[in-house]
């Protein structure tokens, strides 16, 4: 029995929500808007364009298509630079031991991600050769909860949408799994997640037993 295991990548792998954090907060207070933790929660899984209209709607602000491209370009830089400094020690606690279990039942693993920057990332904390598709935001044109990324890894893997699990840590990943059929498996807050099929903190909450039995269903 072989399915498709499909992994985000911000705040499911790694966090590099911090980093998006403090990259949108430099940003905004630089335009004389305050950000909070509690709004950059809301921008989780949403493109980086959106993100700069949420955050000039909460500040009232308007900008020429100019300066927006600017401050769109200024976020990466900084997030870029951020990011630079990774390394395996950034890995979320337990996944290499879901990945090696998947790679040793040679189940296929896949990363579906809004992410530009989600090759640079995994090759900085050294897990890029585990995946065998990589659908990233450099190849899909609609964003979560659009369903394209996920059916895209699903495509690559070969594997049948209804044979795929999407591990996932925003609302709008978990609609976009819901959307393509596949199990979903929110990572987080079950008050948040709550569509998803499963729900767990962390990945030290995932036993083998558990993803035994997704494999066999």
């Amino acid at each position: 029995m072989k399915k498709g295991f499909i992994f985000d990548l911000d705040g499911v792998i790694v966090d590099t929500a911090k980093y998006h954090f403090l990259a949108w907060k430099k940003l905004a207070n630089g335009l004389g808007i305050d950000f909070t933790s509690e709004q950059n929660e809301q921008l989780k899984g949403v493109s980086r364009v959106r993100s700069l209209e949420k955050i000039l709607s909460w500040g009232n602000k308007t900008l020429s298509p100019e300066e927006f491209s600017e401050l769109m370009a200024k976020k990466n830089d900084d997030y870029l630079s951020y990011i630079a400094q990774m390394d395996d020690s950034e890995i979320l606690p337990d996944v290499p031991k879901i990945l090696h279990y998947l790679i040793d039942n040679e189940q296929g693993i896949a990363l579906g991600s809004a992410s530009k920057n989600a090759r640079a990332i995994l090759e900085k904390v050294h897990l890029i050769e585990k995946f065998q598709a990589i659908v990233d935001g450099t190849n899909v044109s609609k964003a979560k909860p659009d369903p394209e990324v996920f059916l895209n890894a699903a495509t690559e893997l070969e594997i049948q949408p209804k044979d795929c699990v999407v591990f996932e840590d925003s609302v709008a990943g978990v609609q976009a799994a819901n959307a393509a059929n596949m199990i979903s498996i929110g990572i987080g807050s079950k008050e948040v997640l709550h569509e998803a099929d499963y729900v767990f903190n962390d990945f030290t909450e995932i036993s083998i037993e558990f993803i035994e039995d997704i494999i066999k269903k």
